[in-house]
């Protein structure tokens, strides 16, 4: 037997990880096997009245615990969308170190959500049906869009949202009706002209395109998964998009509901375990995730 591991990055928000849990209670439901929800760090700062009186359990922790009680097998699947050093690095240190105190054991981790140069078709999906629900629900053609995501100083992360801005591009072109434009932006980038390839800052956008045209309304094309410091109920997002609209009067701005909701992204994580079960785990201890 192995223990299946849901894991994100992890948030101080308890939004995030009941996110986190519904996701795994519902891909333990289709899987037919327990799934635990684990963030790599934040959340065991979360006051557990917070969580339905559960306290959110992190990585590290939880390997300890399952590792004294005699497991020694298990997987991981990342709640990321690319290559997060968080994964390729941090997860690695921290599997070394316990093996320092526990001996050895195995670790097999599955790629992440949307792996280039494939890519993940779901996932194009579910970022074209969430458009298209801002524009049913708003009443409005979708002709201006802003595809974001938090920002990454790593090159093979924001070419994920390359690559899910050039497929929804493709996709929205052909849809009848009037030209969309769709561009990029990102709530979070390190400053200096080395780190430009990440992307526009969100706030930096939606200003330029007010003052191009203040009379098409936004849709913000979240590719977030829970509901966060930015992305979450009084969000950094959503402060952003209110002072933006107040500095313009008549512009508006409508983002997307998140990945992480949408039964898509169970399609997707089935997927990634599935690719598991045909990777030989070979003499390794861990299994380095796909580059």
């Amino acid at each position: 037997m192995r223990d299946i591991l849901l894991v994100d990055n992890g948030s101080k928000r308890a939004d995030a990880t009941l996110r986190l849990r519904q996701i795994a209670s519902r891909l333990a439901e289709r899987l037919g096997e327990t799934v635990h929800p684990v963030s790599l760090l934040h959340s065991d700062r979360i006051p557990p009245d917070k969580l339905h009186g559960q306290p959110a359990e992190t990585f590290e922790l939880f390997l300890r615990r399952r590792l004294s009680e005699d497991a020694r097998r298990f997987l991981i699947l990342p709640l990321f969308f690319g290559p997060s050093r968080a994964i390729s690095d941090y997860v690695p240190e921290r599997i070394a170190a316990l093996q320092n105190d526990f001996g050895p054991f195995e670790v097999q981790i599955a790629r992440a959500l949307c792996p280039l140069p494939e890519g993940e078709p779901d996932m194009v999906e579910i970022l074209l049906e969430r458009i298209h629900d801002v524009a049913i629900e708003q009443n409005i053609a979708p002709r201006r869009i802003v595809l974001l995501d938090h920002g990454s100083p790593i090159p093979a992360v924001t070419e994920v949202r390359r690559w899910l801005a050039r497929q929804l591009t493709q996709r929205l072109a052909n849809d009848p009706g009037p030209d969309v434009t769709l561009g990029e932006a990102v709530m979070e980038r390190r400053s200096g002209a080395e780190y430009d390839f990440n992307g526009e800052l969100l706030e930096d956008r939606l200003r330029a395109l007010a003052a191009e045209d203040i009379s098409t309304p936004v849709i913000l094309a979240m590719l977030f998964l829970s509901p966060g410091r930015h992305a979450g109920p009084r969000g950094d997002i959503a402060e952003i998009c209110l002072s933006v609209e107040r500095e313009h009067p008549g512009f508006r701005v409508h983002p997307s509901g998140l990945v992480g909701d949408h039964p898509r992204l169970l399609d997707i994580l089935a997927a990634r375990m599935a690719e598991t079960e045909t990777t030989p785990a070979g003499r390794t201890d861990i299994l380095e995730p796909a580059r």
